[in-house]
């Protein structure tokens, strides 16, 4: 998760733990539902520009496509989830690995369409009536999503779209940031993190460089006092 710093808040019982996210302090909610280091955990992860944003201006994001290399650390990656949160863009745009046999053509791409197929998806959508493949649609908040989510595995789950995402950084829940930071600027479009109005603490995890000179970088939440 992504405490912000702790204080009390209007509303919220002394000592009860916070979030501060855009100003306005809020409740935290993974600390409520778990007392000890989680076992699992929620990730965010997505291909950034150098600038941190996910997709520019038009929206496109085609300097983030993975080589070999980066696609066989993706595959397994996404071998270690048992869960995926997304929001209905994302779903959408990966629905193509679970419906379109033409994927399947080279050994990564079906080795990557089996492993993402067979991860349990929840779809967060105003507008969807119905999803397809092994998904299905959010019926509960974030915050309940996410802890039914956790439940359901013994393994860590992640979360994507910046939109979705953001909810969860706002409530507390995302354990760590997971960056593939590409060497392009895109002077603008969709931020990779919403805006913070006081320091996050963050602890830099892994670091690794790939053929491509893109940078995986990752970072957990630094533990706090009254976590121990």
């Amino acid at each position: 998760m992504l405490p912000g710093s702790p204080g009390a808040a209007a509303g919220h019982t002394e000592g009860e733990p916070v979030v501060k996210f855009n100003g306005e302090t809020r409740r935290d909610y993974r600390s409520l539902q778990r007392c000890d280091e989680p076992e699992t955990m929620l990730i965010y992860s997505m291909s950034v520009s150098v600038d941190g944003f996910i997709a520019d201006r038009e929206g496109a994001f085609g300097w983030s496509v993975p080589n070999e290399e980066q696609f066989r650390f993706h595959i397994a990656q996404t071998r270690e989830l048992g869960g995926y949160l997304c929001g209905r863009r994302l779903y959408e745009t990966m629905l193509v690995w679970e419906t379109q046999p033409s994927l399947r053509d080279s050994e990564l791409g079906s080795a990557f369409a089996d492993i993402w197929s067979a991860v349990p998806k929840v779809v967060f959508s105003r507008t969807l009536d119905r999803v397809q493949g092994n998904a299905r649609l959010a019926v509960g908040s974030v915050a309940g999503e996410v802890a039914a989510a956790l439940e359901a595995t013994d393994k860590d789950v992640s979360i994507g779209g910046a939109g979705l995402a953001r909810a969860a950084i706002e409530l507390g829940l995302v354990d760590e940031l997971r960056m593939f930071r590409n060497p392009v600027i895109v002077g603008g479009g969709t931020s990779f993190l919403p805006p913070v109005t006081s320091d996050v603490s963050l602890d830099l995890v892994e670091t690794r460089t790939f053929g491509s000179r893109v940078i995986y970088e990752r970072y957990r939440r630094a533990q706090r006092e009254s976590d121990t």
